[in-house]
């Protein structure tokens, strides 16, 4: 590889994701911090390659093997490419592969989607209404829908150590989600199984590493009050077509 990879990131859920994966893989990268609470999101640069306004992407400069730079966005596609691109943690063999992208998009269409909105309702949305009444519903329904998915999850741990069997990207995409179990209103006790995998995967040295990135970054502002936070969260929850 001539240069490293360029990871424009926040250490969030999402960008865990791209962050433990690179670790574990090790592929050299650049970090590219895009502080979304701060609207670096919407700069022309980060736009240019990720259209969609939203973090992690990556640029990868020679990525086709074509000797240009490929970018991409979205969280499953970086992983598949980055599996495809180390040989790592992503089989070729059908059945195998067939079991890891269907659990990653399992991640990407149901635990990923469900759980923001639950972390929405539950940790952002009453700094936000005066009314908390309004809250009820949005809280037991993102919750319940949660614990499902916690369910699904469970089960299907009850009789392997992975999620697809042996260790995969599929294991990297979903651990970030399970990480703020509490702020999701879960208990994991509930799910023995899961919380097996969930401590077996946080011991990876890799995982350990991604999710030390940049993780004096992070802080609690879309929780709090005041100014700073108000801001932060009409960037990220005010988002229309314009």
């Amino acid at each position: 590889m001539t240069a490293p990879i360029e990871l424009w990131y926040w250490p969030t859920p999402n960008g865990w994701k791209i962050s433990i994966a690179l670790e574990e893989m090790g592929l050299p990268y650049e970090l590219k911090p895009v502080n979304i609470g701060a609207g670096e999101q919407f700069k022309p640069e980060f736009l240019a390659i990720s259209p969609n306004n939203r973090m992690p992407a990556i640029v990868d400069p020679d990525g086709a093997g074509d000797g240009e730079p490929l970018s991409i966005f979205e969280s499953g596609a970086i992983l598949q490419h980055l599996g495809r691109r180390s040989g790592k943690f992503y089989p070729q063999a059908p059945r195998e592969r067939a079991e890891v992208e269907q659990w990653l998009f399992w991640q990407m269409g149901g635990l990923g989607p469900m759980a923001g909105q639950t972390h929405h309702f539950r940790q952002y949305a009453p700094q936000m209404l005066k009314d908390q009444r309004q809250l009820a519903y949005g809280v037991n329904r993102y919750t319940n829908e949660t614990e499902r998915l916690y369910g699904v999850l469970n089960k299907r741990l009850a009789d392997r150590p992975f999620v697809a069997g042996d260790y995969s990207i599929a294991d990297m995409a979903i651990f970030p989600w399970i990480r703020p179990w509490k702020n999701q209103g879960q208990d994991l006790n509930a799910f023995p199984h899961l919380k097996e995998w969930f401590e077996r995967v946080g011991e990876r040295d890799g995982v350990k590493r991604g999710l030390a990135v940049a993780d004096a970054l992070r802080n609690n502002t879309l929780a709090s009050s005041g100014k700073t936070a108000d801001a932060a969260r009409a960037v990220l929850f005010g988002q229309r077509a314009r």
